[in-house]
């Protein structure tokens, strides 16, 4: 449990939701009682101070002697919002233990109560800003990349942002589905919103009756080849595409063969992305 006496941490976490070993939904609530307005897709940075115990004993002594306490040396990470943009109470977010990472590793131990430090300032462009309204969205994500998805779909699932959002997301087993029974419930309520979980890794006898194989193979079915199909191809629909580097390279190459174009600070395209690593 973090020592909640350290001055640079401006955060508390509030609430934890386990999905295995390596998987969880985090809630953190600021000190400063409201997250910084963001757009769905962009991300705050989330901080303990590193080394921990010999920065804390240093803030104390310094406070103790009446001195500002030197700002600590953290240890940061960047993590994606799945918040939706009305929420400003409580910043979620979706993360994986990363056991040899610099600081997953450290906030994995964290449970509600404890003091971490979070930006005040969002961060990244992997945003709907360039997505016209009304456009066909196709969102591939692996792993905990679906997090900015989550967050455009809880701000603008029904509101016709989109004319229809395809949410692609590949993970190994049924168990890593994270926002699975969020996500079915929304494309069963919403019908501008069709949500596609694709397996690499689940047993063969576990009763898994969805897509299998990885991410890439969603392109195949027709709910995707009818939106990326002659009267609602390259002209009328944006990719996104978040996650694991290998699917992004993959996935963009295929895409860019059906005339789909990477969009860049130079150059506006329809063709989205952000990698996780």
């Amino acid at each position: 449990m973090m020592d909640g006496v350290n001055p640079a941490l401006n955060a508390t976490l509030v609430g934890r939701t386990d999905l295995g070993r390596e998987l969880a939904i985090v809630r953190i609530k600021p000190d400063a009682g409201e997250i910084p307005e963001f757009e769905p897709g962009q991300f705050l940075e989330l901080a303990l101070p590193s080394p921990p115990r010999p920065e804390v004993e240093l803030a104390m002594a310094q406070l103790e002697a009446g001195q500002p306490p030197r700002r600590a040396r953290m240890t940061r990470r960047a993590y994606s919002l799945a918040s939706g943009k009305t929420e400003r109470k409580v910043a979620e977010f979706y993360i994986v233990l990363v056991e040899r990472g610099r600081l997953t590793p450290r906030i994995w131990p964290l449970v509600e109560g404890d003091r971490l430090w979070m930006d005040t300032q969002p961060r990244g462009h992997f945003t709907l800003d360039d997505v016209p309204r009304g456009a066909d969205v196709l969102a591939i994500a692996t792993g905990t990349g679906v997090a900015p998805y989550v967050s455009m779909l809880r701000t603008y699932h029904s509101t016709g942002r989109w004319r229809r959002f395809v949410l692609v997301h590949g993970v190994r087993v049924a168990a890593d589905l994270g926002y699975r029974d969020e996500l079915l419930r929304l494309s069963k309520q919403s019908k501008d919103v069709i949500y596609l979980p694709v397996l690499s890794r689940e047993p063969a006898d576990s009763g898994w009756t969805g897509l299998r194989g990885r991410a890439q193979v969603a392109l195949q079915e027709p709910a995707v080849r009818e939106l990326l199909g002659a009267s609602r191809g390259p002209d009328a629909t944006h990719v996104m595409l978040c996650g694991n580097p290998e699917m992004i390279s993959q996935t963009q190459a295929t895409l860019v063969a059906l005339g789909f174009v990477p969009h860049t600070r130079q150059q506006a395209g329809n063709l989205h992305v952000e990698r996780y690593w």
